[in-house]
């Protein structure tokens, strides 16, 4: 059954990421100093995130788009427990509910509506040989729908690029849109990979390699939109938004481009689409109960190392030049500025007491 095998693959995804984040964890709380591609807890969680990828591309082929783009939902559950177990992070029992009171009620808002949309959703599903894919690609309503996305995609590009409105719906918007042409031509290359498998030769078709130049090119673009909103806004509210507009986009293509929908009931529809509402909800509450991760900032002290402030714990010295983050105690390169001329300072009112124990002298003091 191909509802009752989807989230299976959902689950393994979330397996994964989370034995890999688990590496990144463990580098970052010890003092090893190897790179994190050099473990191999690492290379392990990447093999199998491959093999979990190329699981859920198979399973394109074998169920409708519809029903595959909302069940990303049970793997922001999965990870949500599996990242608890495997970063095993210890708290009391107020702070632990205080913590994830939010998660487990968005975890079983999520569970609730996943049953809601995999029941009632669309069970119907053709074969996807090259004739069909060409007759819906031509067919006027997926090519007036391709004509709505292109406008908004220009538009929304133009405000983003040419106005620097860098606000995350927008930048989320471009990958919504670019992902609903994805999902159509993972779906498309997926059915004609499968035929060929089973005898029926689908590769000799020119219109297989335009759905699949469309499919890499749509997925790193994507993938470049995305890396540019993870530089400007948290990783949860990313999750959260990209998740929801990723969805409503990859079930209206599905309903445009491979009529899902045509042999369904109001009800069912009206079913479905409250469940993809409730896992909405869900993920949002999941997202929200997560805490922000606030960047480290080393503070500056004071401690004299042959007259160099040093930061805290490294022992490193101060750069002049840097110009980061650093909130406090940190010098700024002003090569340009002309220095500004400083007061005559009368050294004879000057008292300096050294402290006992310390290793400088008071004429060292003056020096520095």
């Amino acid at each position: 059954d191909n509802k009752s095998n989807t989230p299976n693959l959902y689950t393994f995804l979330a397996h994964l990421f989370s034995r890999h984040k688990r590496s990144h964890v463990v580098l970052a709380g010890t003092k090893d100093p190897r790179h994190f591609y050099r473990t191999k807890t690492w290379w392990s969680g990447f093999l199998l995130m491959l093999v979990g990828e190329g699981m859920l591309f198979v399973s394109y082929a074998f169920a409708p788009l519809s029903l595959i783009a909302p069940l990303s939902a049970v793997s922001v559950i999965a990870s949500c427990i599996l990242g608890f177990l495997f970063l095993r992070e210890k708290w009391k029992p107020k702070e632990f509910l205080k913590r994830y009171i939010l998660s487990f009620l968005g975890c079983a808002l999520t569970i609730g509506g996943t049953y809601l949309f995999v029941t009632f959703g669309p069970n119907s599903h053709e074969k996807l040989n090259a004739e069909n894919i060409v007759k819906h690609l031509i067919g006027w309503p997926f090519l007036l729908y391709l004509l709505l996305e292109i406008i908004t995609f220009c538009l929304v590009l133009y405000f983003y690029k040419q106005r620097s409105a860098n606000y995350l719906v927008l930048i989320l918007l471009l990958v919504a849109l670019l992902g609903s042409v994805t999902v159509i031509t993972v779906k498309a290359v997926s059915g004609m990979v499968v035929l060929s498998i089973q005898g029926s030769l689908q590769l000799s078709y020119p219109i297989f390699y335009v759905m699949f130049v469309c499919m890499v090119a749509t997925i790193v673009f994507q993938a470049s939109f995305l890396a540019q909103a993870s530089h400007l806004y948290d990783s949860s509210l990313i999750a959260c938004i990209n998740y929801i507009f990723s969805t409503v986009f990859a079930v209206a293509a599905g309903a445009i481009f491979y009529l899902e929908f045509n042999h369904e009931d109001v009800l069912h529809i009206c079913m479905f689409l409250l469940g993809c509402a409730v896992c909405f909800l869900g993920v949002f509450l999941i997202t929200k109960s997560k805490k922000k991760a606030k960047a480290f900032e080393p503070y500056v002290t004071m401690d004299m190392v042959k007259g160099i402030p040093t930061i805290h714990e490294k022992g490193l010295a101060v750069q002049p030049d840097y110009n980061g983050s650093f909130s406090y105690g940190a010098l700024v390169n002003n090569d340009s500025v002309a220095p500004a001329a400083l007061p005559p300072v009368n050294h004879e009112n000057l008292a300096v007491t050294p402290s006992h124990g310390h290793p400088y002298q008071t004429t060292e003091l003056k020096k520095d």
